[in-house]
C-alpha cells in the first residue's frame, strides 16, 4: 500500500501540497485528478523519493520513503515502474532497447533472459512487432505502449502512469485505458494514474481523489464521483470532459 500522511510541499514560492492525504490499497488504480500545477506529478515524486515531504509522511508497504538511503531507494525503485507522459523513450535506440534498458543497468541476469523479458513485455501491449524500430518511425500511441513495456519489464508491484493519454486522440487514448485496467487485472498491478481526463479515469481507474488547495477535496469509487453533486466532482466528471 502507498500512503501519504499530511504531506506539505513549497516550490519556490508557491505552497503545492498543503496536508496532502491519501491512500492507495494493493490491487487497484487509483486516479489523481487536478488542474496543472496542482500537485499531481509533485505527488508521484513524493512516492518514489525525488522529493521529500517539507512536513509529513509517505509510505510504501509500511516503509518511511523520505528515511531511506540512496541504496534504500534504489531497492524501492525496482520495485516500481514509471510511465512517463508521451513515452518518454530515448530516440537512439530501438524500441526493443528502450525497454530492455532497466534490466540492463539494474539486473544481472543474461541477454537471453532479457530479451525473453522484452519480448513477453512487448507482446503483452501489443509491441512485439514493433523492437527494431525506432521512436521517430512509431506512433505517439506505439511510443506510449512501448513505455508501458518498459515500466513493466522488471516486473514491478506498482506502476505510476504521468498523464497517460496526453496527446493522444480518443480512439488511441481509450485502447491505453484498457490497456492499464488489463495491466491491474492480469499482473496484479498497483497503478497511481495522474490525469485530468474523465474518460481515463472511468475507463481504467477504481478509485477517483480530486485534488484542491494542496489536499484532497473528494475521493470514492468511480461511481460514487461520477454520481457526485459535489463542485469538484461535476467540474472534472461532467459529460464534456475528454
Amino acid at each position: 500500500m502507498i500512503e501519504l500522511q499530511n504531506v506539505h510541499k513549497r516550490l519556490g514560492d508557491r505552497d503545492i501540497l498543503k496536508g496532502l492525504s491519501v491512500k492507495i490499497p494493493k490491487g487497484v488504480n487509483y486516479v489523481l485528478m487536478g488542474p496543472s500545477g496542482t500537485g499531481k506529478s509533485v505527488t508521484l515524486k513524493h512516492v518514489i523519493g525525488i522529493f521529500k515531504p517539507d512536513q509529513g509522511n509517505v509510505y510504501v508497504d509500511g516503509q518511511d520513503v523520505p528515511a531511506m538511503d540512496q541504496k534504500q531507494l534504489m531497492a524501492l525503485r525496482k520495485r516500481m515502474g514509471y510511465l512517463f507522459q508521451n513515452g518518454a523513450l530515448i530516440n537512439w535506440l530501438s524500441v526493443g532497447d528502450n525497454v530492455a534498458l532497466p534490466l540492463r543497468e539494474h539486473s544481472r541476469i543474461s541477454k537471453s533472459e532479457v530479451d525473453d523479458r522484452v519480448h513477453e513485455v512487448l507482446k503483452l501491449v501489443g509491441m512485439d512487432h514493433a523492437a527494431k524500430q525506432g521512436p521517430p518511425d512509431i506512433s505517439g500511441g506505439m511510443k506510449l505502449r512501448a513505455g508501458l513495456a518498459r515500466a513493466l519489464v522488471t516486473n514491478p508491484e506498482y506502476v505510476l502512469y504521468d498523464e497517460p493519454n496526453a496527446g493522444l486522440d480518443p480512439i488511441i487514448s481509450h485502447q491505453i485505458h484498457e490497456l492499464i485496467a488489463e495491466v491491474r487485472d492480469t499482473l496484479s498491478v498497483t497503478g497511481l494514474i495522474v490525469t485530468h481526463s474523465r474518460a481515463c479515469a472511468t475507463q481504467c481507474g477504481d478509485r477517483i481523489g480530486i485534488l484542491e488547495g494542496g489536499g484532497i477535496g473528494i475521493e470514492g469509487s468511480v461511481d460514487e464521483i461520477t454520481n457526485s453533486d459535489h463542485p469538484l466532482a461535476r467540474a472534472f466528471m461532467g459529460m464534456g470532459s475528454d
